[in-house]
């Protein structure tokens, strides 16, 4: 849906996912460095900045986690959000991390501009520190619930929805008006890196398999429906039914807030 996207930093991501989608396309050309990502240069970020119409929503974060470890260090997406406010572009913050939610990143969001997914693939720590290197379960739903309660427009992203990985008590109490479902997708890659049951993924769409909406739709009844509900989807007939059927809001599958 916001196809404008920004990388902050790039050729890599510390949080080195098992699932990674970007790691599988850069990966076998080489282009995978998750222990020194590339800083993008701040004054190429404006340059184009300056040329994008007021209104605009970028999604920051298209290969790489905006919000990994080495912002600590280099604050490039903090610059960032400061340039993004200063033109009035809208930012759609994808991220695996609580940092976002920290005092110094929540004063500079101006919750006119600012949209955040926390995505969260398990519920659990242990399985949480076996397939990614980024802030544990727990603290990001904390991270979720302070930036509801504080007026920003953010969602829960269940980024892959795996879902043995999943204790929906846990999601089903999670304090946030919005979730947002993107179900696991499986290449070579990804089926190499993890460790999982893939007998179900029977559906090809470009090069990747999916699950049968059938089984789908089966994993979303177990979410709460007193929540804001949309899928983010590749495939054309499985996009169709959420589409129609289930997402809250029909034309932005991302049900950002305007």
């Amino acid at each position: 849906m916001y196809n404008k996207r920004l990388d902050t930093y790039g050729c890599g991501c510390s949080h080195n996912c098992s699932y990674c989608y970007a790691k599988s396309l850069l990966n076998f050309r080489k282009l995978w460095n998750f222990e020194k990502p590339k800083v993008a240069n701040i004054k190429v970020i404006e340059r184009k900045l300056q040329k994008i119409e007021p209104g605009t929503i970028l999604r920051l974060g298209g290969m790489t986690d905006c919000m990994q470890p080495c912002e600590l260090k280099y604050k490039n997406t903090y610059k960032t959000i400061q340039l993004l406010n200063k033109y009035k572009l809208g930012y759609l913050i994808v991220t695996k991390s609580s940092l976002i939610a920290a005092d110094e990143y929540i004063k500079i969001l101006d919750p006119k501009l600012a949209h955040i997914q926390i995505s969260i693939t398990s519920t659990s720590d242990e399985i949480s520190k076996k397939y990614e290197k980024a802030s544990l379960p727990e603290q990001r739903i904390k991270a979720v619930e302070k930036l509801q309660n504080l007026g920003f427009d953010v969602q829960v992203r269940l980024s892959p929805f795996i879902e043995e990985w999943i204790d929906y008590k846990i999601i089903n109490k999670i304090k946030c008006d919005k979730i947002l479902i993107e179900f696991l997708r499986v290449n070579p890659f990804i089926k190499k890196w993890l460790d999982i049951d893939y007998t179900k993924y029977t559906v090809k769409q470009s090069n990747y398999m999916h699950l049968p909406l059938k089984e789908k739709i089966k994993m979303l009844s177990n979410i709460k429906k007193n929540k804001e509900i949309s899928i983010c989807e590749d495939v054309t007939e499985h996009y169709n039914y959420w589409k129609n059927n289930v997402n809250f809001n029909k034309r932005d599958c991302c049900n950002l807030r305007k």
